[in-house]
């Protein structure tokens, strides 16, 4: 098999330095080096890990992936696959320290409510005397002295480290390596899996049905109920009281939002047709109203569409139309001064015209 390349070790070596990575975060490291993303070259990102973790199978390390459950984010880390005696030799924790570690756990992984979490209070109280190697021996002085102010230490150490975190409701729960490292141990220790998707049911819900054992995780929740209108748990058929969290409601509030409304179904018409249905409307309009609309119409247009239309008619009719109207004003003139004029001016206009003819 071909060695690893500079890409390969590349990937490898960030998770070793930096920890458990987000999805995001490891996606963005991986088209940083190969110049391709997960979502176009989803072989080829496949194809990289599989690489990977047949080299690292050989130091008994795996690339592998896994979600929180408290946030539903997925996260890519490297984890050690066996734990023998050899393997606890290169860690930073002290024997104490590891045995407080898993008295954690057990006490999160046996709370029947499936909170994922213990109190602060609750896990500096433990007893460390039920981690000793074997029942028969005697406990070991180291945990006897294992004081609270120790155990507030290693409690801060193991946040930091990420092998446990500190829940939004100030409570202590398990970190992402735990979910990494330690999900062949639920297996074995019969921790109640998921009924989706089949993974410890750390940080989960419960069925209403108290006879019922199925648990889901809330991130499984909401891709199995979110398009379906029958919220019933799939093993008993009880009614899931399922609500949507306020942030998954903004969620899709701002989806909504950001999505484009749709566009209105206007049919198209050619220009003929508009051409058409314009003058059609004119002259209908016209024949209706009479004269008077037409010259409330024309004064309501503006100045250079009537400058256009007096062009367009030309002096020859407009012309003709000014000296007949001319012509009739002053013949009604002369009507109007003959009818008052008096007896005196109408003899002396008689005359004027006899004498003409006479000469």
């Amino acid at each position: 098999m071909a060695p690893l390349s500079w890409r390969q070790h590349t990937l490898i070596q960030a998770l070793l330095s930096r920890g458990p990575l987000k999805e995001h975060d490891f996606l963005s490291i991986f088209a940083d080096v190969t110049g391709k993303s997960k979502d176009s070259h989803q072989q080829l990102f496949n194809d990289y890990l599989r690489k990977i973790n047949m080299e690292l199978s050989y130091v008994q390390f795996e690339l592998r992936a896994c979600r929180n459950q408290y946030d539903g984010c997925v996260y890519y880390g490297v984890i050690n696959t066996v734990s023998d005696e050899q393997s606890k030799l290169g860690t930073k924790y002290t024997v104490p320290q590891i045995a407080f570690y898993k008295a954690i756990i057990e006490a999160i992984v046996q709370d029947s409510s499936a909170q994922g979490a213990i109190s602060n209070i609750e896990a500096l109280n433990l007893r460390l005397e039920n981690q000793a190697l074997s029942s028969q021996a005697p406990v070991p002085t180291a945990l006897k002295n294992f004081s609270m102010s120790q155990k507030d230490k290693a409690l801060q150490e193991f946040v930091q480290d990420q092998w446990l975190c500190d829940t939004t409701d100030g409570k202590i729960g398990l970190g992402v390596r735990s979910f990494l490292d330690l999900r062949s141990w639920f297996h074995n220790n019969e921790v109640p899996p998921c009924d989706v998707c089949n993974e410890a049911g750390i940080k989960a819900d419960l069925c209403p049905n108290d006879s019922c054992n199925v648990r889901i995780h809330q991130y499984c929740l909401k891709a199995k109920f979110s398009s379906r209108n029958e919220k019933v748990c799939p093993g008993c058929g009880t009614q899931w009281p399922y609500f949507m969290t306020k942030a998954e409601a903004v969620e899709e509030e701002d989806t909504d939002i950001n999505q484009p409304p749709p566009e209105p179904l206007v049919q198209k018409r050619s220009k003929r047709s508009r051409v058409f249905e314009e003058n059609g409307s004119n002259s209908q309009e016209g024949g209706s109203n009479g004269s008077s609309q037409v010259h409330s119409s024309s004064r309501k247009r503006p100045r250079s569409s009537q400058n256009t239309d007096e062009e367009s008619t030309g002096p020859s009719q407009s012309q003709p139309m000014t000296q007949a109207a001319r012509r009739a004003k002053v013949e009604a003139l002369e009507d109007l001064d003959e009818d008052n004029a008096g007896p005196s001016q109408v003899t002396r206009r008689a005359t004027r015209k006899s004498t003409r003819l006479q000469r």
